[in-house]
């Protein structure tokens, strides 16, 4: 079964396609029911949880009538208020950051560019845990292992009988700055290789310093694909935000920037052979 997150995105799809097919303005309908027009907006993009209420709202002014058809926009609405798995984290778990692991529980394609670390999904539980606590320093114990444990559960989507297919550029950065000691980032970086030639829906590749400018300086994203609604969803983040695209012509940007990281970086099979090499390095 799908997430609440993602039932939410489907429901408002469908929400949005029954305003454009009325010839109405996310900016009109607002107005008429007294919302912000960005509460339509969040409402439309999946990113927030719908009320009920609000959607009969939506309804009667679309002019849905058919008790059928209002029973299955109601129940789809109940079905995406449910809470996931990752409600059970709590604060270890931003509100920021809540769309995204219910993104990232459906998805059937990641594509993901990042510069400064391991993608969380191919962490292992020693890098996870000192990155966390570099980001989180005032954090208490208990705090950082909750996030540490998260983490871990996210992963397990890599391990389902049909997991996503997974595409992942990193920095030369990332594999050169140590996090931990020499035996923690040796044990990360042959897990990364492991993963990569083990998993036919893992490939790895690394941007080498070599490539010099590049059409994502400075910038991490995921563009993450969905088998049961339209569209892909781009996703960055900073330190307490994070940023969702999912126009089609900025999901685009990101893919091709994606593609053109791809052409400048190291190929799967010897990127898998350099990760080797450079954990070797590390344990010296």
């Amino acid at each position: 079964m799908s997430s609440p997150t993602v039932l939410r995105r489907r429901l408002g799809s469908e929400l949005g396609k029954l305003r454009v097919s009325r010839d109405l303005s996310a900016k009109d309908v607002a107005a008429a029911l007294g919302w912000s027009a960005s509460k339509l907006s969040r409402i439309e993009s999946g990113l927030v949880s719908l009320q009920e209420r609000d959607a009969a709202k939506l309804l009667a002014h679309y002019g849905i009538s058919s008790p059928e058809e209002v029973k299955q926009f109601l129940s789809l609405t109940r079905q995406s208020r449910q809470q996931g798995w990752w409600h059970a984290y709590g604060d270890a778990l931003p509100d920021w950051f809540r769309a995204y692991v219910g993104f990232e529980s459906d998805a059937t394609k990641i594509v993901t560019y990042q510069c400064e670390l391991v993608p969380g999904l191919l962490q292992t539980e020693t890098y996870a845990r000192h990155v966390i606590r570099a980001m989180n320093p005032t954090e208490s114990t208990t705090e950082v292992e909750r996030r540490v444990a998260l983490r871990m559960d996210r992963q397990q989507i890599l391990d389902r009988p049909d997991p996503p297919q997974f595409w992942a550029i990193i920095g030369e950065a990332v594999i050169r700055r140590p996090v931990g000691n020499g035996t923690a980032m040796a044990e990360q970086l042959n897990h990364l290789a492991a993963m990569a030639d083990e998993r036919p829906n893992i490939t790895v590749q690394i941007l080498p310093f070599s490539a010099g400018a590049h059409a994502a300086m400075g910038s991490s994203f995921s563009v993450l694909s969905f088998s049961d609604i339209p569209g892909s969803v781009a996703y960055s983040e900073a330190t307490t935000s994070s940023t969702y695209a999912e126009r089609p012509s900025e999901v685009a940007r990101h893919q091709d920037v994606f593609l053109r990281l791809m052409a400048s970086s190291v190929q799967p099979e010897k990127s898998i052979t350099w990760l080797r090499k450079v954990a070797e390095e590390y344990d010296e």
